[in-house]
């Protein structure tokens, strides 16, 4: 299950790579500088878009780690282009793929904790269904509206990419 979970989640990223080069051409069509979106917010008191795409990535990296219980590299939030962000996008689908199903043996015994969660933990599996996963999708989601309202032309599908859709 854990596996099969981390692969949509590099599915996702992977989508997310392709919503910055679509972020790009839109820039380039409309003869503005593509990096300028790293600063766009919805609201004032929310996260840039370039901290969204960190987060994200986080998010995934350190989920990796937390319920496999393997170290995952840090990363200096310090991007500050498109490009930029895609490389660690691409930095985020290598450490998605490359747990196997053993790496979750154990899963069950494993516990997470964070420093702003003042000494308490959680149990890997509640971690990873309670924490990462919507923590990474509302950030993932926050993007693709950030990218949206600012007039790339992105849409569900581009959101979903391609499904495993077969013929009955």
């Amino acid at each position: 299950m854990y596996l099969t979970i981390f692969l949509q989640m590099k599915k996702q990223l992977a989508q997310l790579d392709k919503w910055l080069d679509l972020a790009t051409e839109h820039a380039k069509a409309k003869s503005f500088d593509p990096n300028v979106l790293m600063g766009v917010r919805l609201a004032p008191d929310q996260f840039p878009f370039s901290r969204q795409i960190q987060i994200a990535t986080d998010t995934a990296k350190m989920a990796v780690g937390r319920v496999t219980g393997k170290d995952v590299p840090k990363w200096e939030d310090n991007e500050t282009t498109l490009a930029e962000l895609q490389t660690r996008v691409k930095k985020a689908i290598d450490i998605l793929a490359a747990p196997t199903e053993k790496d979750f043996e154990g899963i069950a015994t494993r516990t997470v904790t964070q420093p702003r969660w003042e000494g308490k933990i959680m149990s890997a599996p509640d971690y990873f269904i309670e924490h990462a996963l919507p923590n990474f999708y509302f950030h993932l989601t926050t993007t693709y509206a950030l990218l949206r309202h600012n007039g790339v032309p992105i849409g569900k599908r581009d959101y979903l990419g391609a499904l495993s859709l077969k013929s009955p």
